[in-house]
C-alpha cells in the first residue's frame, strides 16, 4: 500500500526563525539594500560586485544558521508518510535536519553557475564569490539564484508535486511571491492547511495562526490522530 503524500509549501518564516532575515518584512528592503538593486538580471549587469558581495553575506548568514524545531519535525514526518518539499528558501535548512525530497524554487545559496543558466555548469560554493571567478567555460560565476524576473527552477516537478499530493501545506510564507503562490490554486481540491502567525485569507483554506516551530508540530500531531 503507498504512502500518503504530504507536499509542504515552505517560505522564509520557517528559516526567520533560525534567524535568517527577510526583505519582505522590512518593506522591501533588506538590511538597506532596494531588491531591484540585489535581485535582478539588470542588477547584476550593471553592480556585479555589489550583487556577488550581498550574496556573499547570505551565505555566510546561512553557514551559521541552524535547522529549527520545524525544520526536524518535516524531517521526522517522513518515517510516516512521503514529504514532498517545496521550498521558497535558498537556505539548506531542510536537507540539514534530514528532509530526503526537496525542490528549490529560488535557488540555493550554496551552489554557483555561469551568468547564464545552464545546468550543466553548476558547483557547489562555500566561500564567496568575486568578480573574475570563473565557471569552466569562462563565463562569469553567479549565485545559482532566481533573480525576480527569471523562471522558478524544477516548476514542472512543482505542479507535478502538487497535483499528486494527498495534502498540502503551506508553511511560514505570505504567499504574495508568483507563480509559488499559485500553488495553492493548483492544490484546491485537497486539503489545505496554511501555517503562519498572519495566515492569508484563502477560501475552503485550515490556518493554524502560529509560528512554524509551533504550527507544525501541532499540524503533525493532528495529523497523526487522524491516521
Amino acid at each position: 500500500m503507498s504512502r500518503k503524500i504530504i507536499t509542504i509549501l515552505s517560505g522564509a518564516g520557517i528559516s526567520r526563525e533560525s534567524g535568517l532575515q527577510t526583505f519582505r518584512d522590512m518593506d522591501g528592503l533588506w538590511e538597506g539594500y532596494n531588491v531591484e538593486e540585489v535581485c535582478t538580471p539588470q542588477a547584476l549587469k550593471k553592480n556585479p560586485e555589489m550583487v556577488l558581495d550581498f550574496y556573499n553575506l547570505r551565505r555566510k548568514a546561512v553557514a551559521e544558521a541552524q535547522p529549527n524545531s520545524a525544520h526536524f519535525a518535516l524531517a521526522n514526518l517522513e518515517q510516516f508518510y512521503e514529504v514532498r518539499i517545496i521550498t521558497q528558501n535558498i537556505d539548506d535548512l531542510h536537507e540539514r535536519a534530514g528532509s530526503t525530497k526537496i525542490l528549490h524554487l529560488h535557488g540555493e545559496i550554496f551552489v554557483a553557475r555561469r551568468s547564464v543558466e545552464d545546468s550543466e555548469l553548476r558547483q557547489e560554493i562555500r566561500g564567496d564569490i568575486k568578480v573574475g571567478d570563473l565557471a569552466s567555460d569562462g563565463a562569469q560565476l553567479r549565485p545559482h539564484i532566481c533573480f525576480f524576473q527569471e523562471t522558478p527552477f524544477y516548476w514542472d516537478t512543482a505542479l507535478q508535486w502538487v497535483t499528486e499530493c494527498d495534502e498540502f501545506v503551506v508553511i511560514g510564507t505570505s504567499l504574495n511571491v508568483y507563480p509559488a503562490a499559485g500553488l495553492v490554486d493548483i492544490a484546491r481540491n485537497k486539503p489545505i492547511t496554511i501555517i503562519d502567525p498572519n495566515p492569508p485569507a484563502r477560501n475552503g483554506v485550515s490556518t493554524i495562526a502560529l509560528p512554524a516551530t509551533e504550527g507544525v508540530p501541532l499540524y503533525i500531531k493532528k495529523l497523526l490522530e487522524l491516521g
